[in-house]
């Protein structure tokens, strides 16, 4: 479904945050590759370099070997246990380089599962800056972006999605989340392109 022509809650203002979603090396190679971060990276950089100071990036940190986790997660690192802390190469969980270099002033908060609010204290740190409003772009829409936008708006806060700073390795889920926030998720969600949301990010 394409994006919306205009944000139809009104304009962004000092109450916003960019929440970029794990764009890290993790995902943009390797096992767990999602082929379409280096199309998108040019968008979630634009949002980023935009305000960097008002962007906060999450890292997916995997344990260090599938013991140190718990019920379903246990056996999920059990199957990737390539993907563990263990197993990993060096800077395998960093931040794409042209992100990393925004930090900082741009904020990391790192996370053990999909979502970034649990035990992370990432929303207690928005409160506090009096943030309402997130624009949440990253990897990947129908997982861990699905995690943090639902989360958030559980939490009270206004979505904003930037719908070409996205990326999954599946077309279809990826599509068919898109039909969701707007068909189902309207007065919570808006998905946007990036450049409707920079033009009205005041």
């Amino acid at each position: 479904m394409p994006p919306q022509e205009h944000l139809k809650h009104g304009p962004l203002t000092e109450s916003c945050v960019h929440l970029c979603i794990d764009m890290q090396r993790l995902f943009a190679e390797g096992p767990w590759e999602t082929p379409w971060m280096k199309r998108v990276l040019p968008m979630v950089e634009r949002l980023a370099r935009a305000f960097p100071a008002r962007t906060v990036f999450t890292r997916f940190i995997p344990p260090e070997r599938p013991d140190q986790r718990s019920g379903t997660w246990r056996r999920y690192f059990e199957r990737w246990s390539e993907m563990t802390l263990a197993q990993l190469p060096p800077g395998a969980t960093e931040l794409l380089p042209p992100l990393a270099k925004l930090v900082p002033p741009a904020e990391i908060v790192d996370k053990p599962v999909y979502s970034p609010w649990t035990a992370s204290g990432l929303h207690e740190r928005l409160r506090a800056r009096g943030v309402d409003t997130l624009v949440i772009s990253g990897a990947e829409t129908d997982v861990c972006v699905l995690a943090t936008v639902m989360g958030a708006v559980d939490l009270g806060y206004r979505v904003v999605i930037p719908t070409d700073a996205l990326c999954s390795s599946s077309d279809r889920t990826h599509d068919a989340l898109l039909t969701l926030y707007n068909e189902r998720f309207g007065q919570q969600i808006e998905a946007v392109s990036t450049e409707e949301i920079l033009r009205s990010w005041r």
